[in-house]
């Protein structure tokens, strides 16, 4: 299965939505291009949508702490939303939530970076 990569900017912050499987075929690829968005420097937010994210490896957990890093440094905050129950699982696994705040859609995450709908 392949990955689908929806980027949307809003003000300050960039969405991400992601779907289909986030492993060691696809990461690069989206890596690069949430890299490049972030680098254009419109964006100091990110949220990461995962609401269609069906599996994620290990090089997924990579891809979200790079991009982690890469918004702290600019002195944004990094969000995750609609997480189903493996992917989850395995972000709960990895330490990702303590670092980092979930949310239960994208509405609320973006209601917290102050971001107008």
């Amino acid at each position: 299965m392949n990955l689908h990569v929806e980027m949307e900017t809003r003000r300050d912050t960039l969405i991400v939505r992601l779907s289909g499987e986030l492993d060691h075929h696809t990461s690069d690829g989206v890596r690069m291009r949430m890299d490049e968005e972030i680098g254009r420097g419109n964006c100091r937010n990110l949220v990461l949508s995962l609401k269609e994210l069906l599996f994620m490896d290990s090089s997924g957990i990579g891809v979200i702490l790079g991009r982690y890093k890469l918004i702290k440094q600019k002195g944004g905050k990094m969000v995750v939303c609609d997480v189903n129950p493996p992917v989850y699982r395995l972000l709960e696994m990895s330490g990702l939530f303590k670092i980092m705040p979930i949310f239960e859609n994208e509405g609320l995450a973006l209601s917290e970076l102050e971001v107008a709908l």
